[in-house]
């Protein structure tokens, strides 16, 4: 996992490349024990009251592991179950963390979300570009057909500034202290740790979202 304690900006970014493969090539561990796969949120956050289980997938953009754990997550949200909801929640440890959260907001603002998601983590760990500059930011999403005056209402926007503080509200009301994790229903964390590999995490969640079921 990438933890939260690093030395400096360029300690972090150093870590970008060379972190990207890390995930991929590990032999994941079985499940033995699905009751130490996960652990229990100290303090369990409300989730929205709509009927649906709900599942959170937090994370960083310059996180090398996170951007080898989007595959999984795209396999298994390309199967969302009917009763279950999805969503992410950028984590803000530091002022790059901060800078890539705003970056993501403005996409969900901008509607361009699902195609500019994956891209992003590509950007940053395939092609090198840290899009830490707003400059940057702007010709990416250009890219998408985003207007210097759309980015720019965006960039400097209510709905962005509110959305970094109720995410970051969120991520210290979990208490985590790194990223990629999923979280289930506000009450439960799997992360690479716990559930002995990336590749048996959602197999952890989705038997936590049975036992959601079945409460």
């Amino acid at each position: 996992m990438f933890r939260r304690l690093v030395a400096s900006t360029a300690i972090l970014f150093a870590s970008f490349t060379a972190s990207a493969a890390d995930g991929h090539n590990h032999q994941e561990a079985p499940i033995k024990d699905m009751s130490k796969a996960y652990s229990l949120i100290e303090q369990p956050q409300a989730v929205p009251a709509n009927g649906k289980l709900h599942v959170e997938e937090l994370f960083w953009y310059g996180c090398g592991h996170c951007f080898s754990l989007e595959e999984h997550v795209t396999s298994w949200v390309n199967k969302l179950p009917k009763d279950v909801e999805f969503s992410r929640v950028p984590a803000m440890f530091g002022k790059p963390w901060v800078i890539h959260a705003q970056l993501y907001y403005m996409g969900e603002v901008l509607g361009i979300t699902e195609q500019s998601h994956g891209d992003i983590f590509k950007a940053i760990h395939i092609n090198g570009k840290r899009l830490q500059r707003k400059s940057e930011q702007q010709e990416f999403f250009a890219a998408y057909g985003v207007s210097e005056s759309d980015f720019e209402k965006a960039y400097n926007s209510f709905t962005v500034k509110s959305r970094l503080k109720q995410g970051d509200k969120r991520i210290r009301n979990y208490r985590v202290s790194g990223v990629p994790a999923i979280v289930v229903n506000g009450k439960y964390l799997v992360d690479a740790s716990s559930a002995g590999g990336q590749h048996n995490i959602f197999k952890v969640v989705d038997y936590l979202l049975e036992k959601e079921r079945n409460q």
